[in-house]
């Protein structure tokens, strides 16, 4: 067996040097050892970057962008791993793209596992306030799943820039002083602060805008893991706030809804009756919002229990646009709250996508359905419903002004682009739409759930998954 020695845990240069010298030296994958430990008892000189031999092979740029990413992980056989995928590469030199190579398939695994500890890292590391700086200076305690640091802090450096600071974690430190980041040895916890002033305001806040509405405990452990609540001030209001959430959640139901201004009720009234598609246009969500209740430009109100508007921030960059309410979203009045919602949350939160960050409508914005005993069947809108309400839908796009708009579905590309368009034909790649934004036509989640086979069912929503983070990366959430 042969030793490989490198430099440090995150040594992606010197490993992709000493591997193309042995790559074209001919030396086996396992007959290697990939080690960055030192052998006090070894007798042959080990093989390292500064003694691997000049050579002329040639990876991938895929491959290498992705070896940049697996060397960051945790796991001990990563170096073994991409040496073999390397040496396999010659004689399958389409082997990155094979979805079923058992190997490339544990490669993409850890890069998404890196990918995600960069993306906690981001969201929750906590500055505190360094007592005593000569100059105000703040500094952080994390632990990152993976050996993300290094990678992330031009992150910080960019989101920071105006502020000294540090971030301590146990593979490595970076500090930022305005104008250039260093990087030093781990540390421990006891380096770091204590908690400041600050914190306290900080949960106060976190208290506040905890929605038990929109608790979803799968989610949050996913979003949130257990593993980073010992560094989070907000940690410690957590337990509390999910056993309050069921009482505070039916207080909610219970208090009617506050009802809008008399300008806004008056605009809204004049809209819902004014089928023309000239008339004035609703200056504010809070009008959609109104007018939809009121809405009589088609008949689908006669049967629903109420209109559906969307919900989520008003300069969203990423809007999501589905068919129409179904039972429950029908009986809530919010849009994606039943099973299809529940899929629909999974997938963006598997994707990488906030949820709190999108802004979620539908096509049409009552429910259509036809009875069966106690059930209410779904019912596809037609054409002219459709055209009916793409006011309220053009309304909601004018005003959020999104990035990138997805269509879940056949009907909801109606609604956008007004024109019938195929599903399979159409997802996967970007659609300028008329307001020079970018569009997206994807599955609708309700679709998922009706598939009766299991593992058709599972393709498409790896699809789905994925058109969603696609989304994510055009809008800039990602």
């Amino acid at each position: 067996m042969r030793v490989v020695r490198l430099a440090s845990e995150i040594d992606f240069e010197g490993w992709r040097k000493a591997a193309r010298a042995l790559r074209a030296a001919g030396a086996p994958p396992d007959t290697l050892i990939w080690t960055v430990e030192r052998d006090l008892f070894e007798q042959d000189a080990p093989i390292t970057a500064a003694t691997a031999a000049t050579a002329t092979f040639t990876a991938p740029a895929g491959f290498l962008n992705l070896a940049r990413q697996v060397v960051l992980n945790r796991s001990s056989d990563r170096f073994a791993l991409l040496y073999r995928i390397l040496w396999r590469l010659e004689r399958d030199p389409r082997l990155i793209d094979n979805p079923a190579d058992q190997d490339m398939a544990r490669a993409r695994d850890m890069a998404k596992a890196v990918s995600r500890a960069a993306h906690k890292m981001k969201a929750f590391v906590r500055f505190r306030l360094v007592e005593g700086a000569e100059r105000e200076t703040y500094a952080a305690w994390f632990e990152p799943a993976h050996r993300v640091t290094e990678a992330t802090a031009p992150f910080f450096a960019r989101r920071f820039s105006n502020m000294d600071w540090t971030i301590l974690t146990p593979d490595a430190c970076v500090a930022w002083d305005g104008e250039r980041l260093t990087v030093s040895e781990g540390a421990d916890p006891a380096d770091a602060p204590s908690e400041d002033a600050q914190e306290e305001l900080w949960r106060t806040y976190y208290a506040s805008i905890f929605n038990p509405a929109r608790l979803n405990l799968r989610q949050m452990r996913q979003e949130m893991p257990k593993r980073y609540w010992r560094n989070l001030p907000e940690a410690s209001l957590i337990p509390g706030l999910i056993e309050a959430a069921q009482n505070r959640a039916a207080a909610m139901v219970a208090t009617p809804p506050r009802p809008p201004s008399d300008r806004v009720l008056k605009a809204a009234q004049r809209h819902a009756r004014d089928a023309s598609f000239g008339a004035g246009v609703p200056s504010n969500l809070e009008a959609v919002q109104a007018g939809v209740s009121l809405c009589r430009r088609c008949d689908l109100w006669r049967d629903a229990t109420q209109g559906v508007p969307g919900e989520g921030p008003q300069n969203a960059p990423l809007m999501f646009v589905g068919e129409q309410p179904g039972d429950q979203e029908d009986l809530a009045g919010r849009p994606f709250v039943g099973p299809a919602g529940e899929l629909f949350d999974a997938a963006l939160a598997e994707a990488g996508v906030p949820r709190g960050r999108v802004y979620v409508t539908n096509a049409v914005k009552h429910f259509k359905h036809e009875p069966r005993g106690k059930r209410r069947l779904h019912k596809t809108p037609t054409q002219a419903e459709v055209s009916a309400c793409r006011w309220w839908l053009d309304a909601e796009r004018r005003l959020v002004r999104p990035r990138v708009t997805v269509m879940l579905g056949a009907t909801a590309a109606l609604g956008v682009m007004g024109r019938p368009t195929r599903v399979l034909e159409s997802r996967g790649r970007p659609h300028a739409l008329s307001d020079q934004s970018q569009g997206l036509v994807t599955f609708h989640p309700a679709y998922l759930l009706r598939l009766p086979d299991a593992a058709e069912r599972a393709s498409a929503y790896r699809a789905f998954v994925e058109d969603l983070r696609l989304a994510g990366r055009l809008s800039g959430l990602v």
